[in-house]
């Protein structure tokens, strides 16, 4: 009977699983071709980024205020409601698209009324599989989260690239909403249960904007926690800057085309990660997984910035984007096992928010820093040209590399601090697991009923 418990929420959760990696793609899709429409139409570079911009902003924003309705809702209400949502945004740019009248500025406005129904999304996405999943699988199912991410940005810009000269972006969108049509009837067939009411969320109770600053309360009065969240924004920081600044990295000694080839075979690591962590649930011990493979990815980023060398620089993407999913992976079973099921909308919210607010630092700090600091300094004539410029190099570019070196640095010291601090490197045993696995869960009920 508890095996039978077990493998339905298996099951439930892969069913659910499967419409959100198709609807993951149907959005990438969309994304991609949008972007296209506008740089054709505008031919600006800033015009083309603010789609980033809207895409992402509203959903930080609102990601705490969204987390507490996700913990008072029932979360399958919640994953219909964003699916839908999110349909509707991608009707109205088709509509528009068919009947000519589509411009900039609305394309602008869909994409933040999707960004708003995503920040309902990702918490109940999230805090579902804690109520499905169990206990020894979770980092299985976030692998699995992380193998819906990497296909997305994997397969979509290909196969966008190949459906616009074919179907056209009127195409591409209408795919789009049939991806969420699909996603919302999956969700109709599956049941997901109402977590028990804890002691955490009596304390909670309040307004709603209490309940949407909770979420910090309960982070902040857990040290492990906490360091697991820094340690999380300052990771996703150097992923940002890395981002921004692969491209003219590789740009400056090497051509479009092994820039495109550098960016597949990382994505392809990424790809290979996600289905190794899915079908291997990781180390017993999480956290050493964490931060083993943040202190292997300051490695990778050091190799990679030493030299102008297209085979190095892409067998460094490889490793680093493979060793990625182990860290999210792993970091997520954490907090899936220690947060009260309650609770995870509202700390879940507060801890994307924070933990992807650094992106957008990293975004406008990553222009400045390369052009104004890093490449000045081993210019042909720069300050560091005579000293560091003789290991790796002069010219344009070898700024940039420096910059690697450096981010590289800071993130293997940031993986011995974490290591350093009892409070994280002991987090899954000083924190008691809040999720009572499901087959315990019924062994003690059968045992009350006998």
């Amino acid at each position: 009977m508890a095996q039978g418990i077990l493998d339905r929420g298996m099951r439930v959760f892969v069913l659910i699983w499967v419409g959100q990696l198709v609807s993951l793609i149907g959005s990438g899709l969309t994304g991609f071709a949008l972007g296209i429409w506008v740089y054709q139409r505008t031919g600006s570079v800033t015009d083309f980024a603010l789609i980033s911009l809207f895409t992402f902003l509203p959903s930080i924003i609102l990601l705490p205020l969204a987390g507490a309705f996700v913990d008072r809702w029932n979360r399958r209400s919640c994953l219909l409601i964003s699916d839908c949502g999110a349909g509707l945004s991608t009707v109205a740019i088709a509509v528009l698209l068919f009947t000519g009248r589509l411009e900039v500025w609305q394309i602008y406005l869909a994409v933040a009324a999707s960004s708003i129904f995503s920040a309902f999304h990702w918490p109940a996405y999230n805090a579902a599989i804690a109520q499905l999943v169990p206990k020894q699988h979770l980092s299985r199912a976030s692998g699995m989260v992380q193998v819906g991410q990497a296909t997305s940005q994997l397969i979509a810009p290909v196969l966008a690239g190949v459906l616009v000269g074919t179907i056209q972006i009127q195409g591409i969108v209408l795919l789009d909403f049939a991806t969420f049509m699909f996603a919302f009837v999956t969700l109709l067939f599956v049941q997901i249960p109402t977590p028990k009411t804890t002691t955490e969320n009596e304390v909670a109770k309040g307004s709603v904007l209490r309940e949407a600053f909770y979420g910090w309360s309960y982070i902040t009065a857990r040290a492990g926690l906490l360091g697991l969240l820094i340690l999380y924004s300052f990771t996703n920081f150097s992923l940002g800057l890395v981002e921004v600044l692969l491209t003219p990295l590789v740009l400056s000694f090497a051509s479009t085309a092994v820039l495109g080839t550098i960016l597949s075979i990382g994505g392809s690591g990424m790809l290979l990660g996600s289905v190794v962590i899915s079908v291997w649930s990781g180390f017993k011990r999480r956290v050493y997984c964490v931060l083993g493979f943040t202190m292997l990815q300051g490695i990778l980023l050091c190799v990679g910035g030493l030299q102008p060398s297209a085979p190095l620089i892409a067998a460094a993407a490889f490793v680093f984007l493979f060793s990625l999913p182990f860290i999210m992976a792993s970091s997520q079973a954490i907090w899936l096992s220690k947060v009260a099921p309650d609770v995870q909308g509202r700390v879940f919210a507060v801890q994307r928010a924070l933990g992807l607010s650094s992106l957008p630092f990293a975004y406008l700090l990553a222009g400045p820093l390369a052009d104004r600091v890093f490449e000045p300094l081993l210019a042909v004539d720069g300050a560091l040209a005579k000293n560091i410029g003789r290991l790796i190099g002069v010219g344009p570019g070898r700024g940039i590399g420096l910059l690697f070196i450096v981010l590289g640095i800071l993130n293997i010291l940031a993986a011995t601090v974490g290591y350093l601090y009892p409070r994280l490197r002991l987090v899954e045993d000083e924190l008691p697991d809040a999720l009572t696995d499901v087959a315990s869960a019924t062994d003690e009920k059968r045992h009350k009923l006998t």
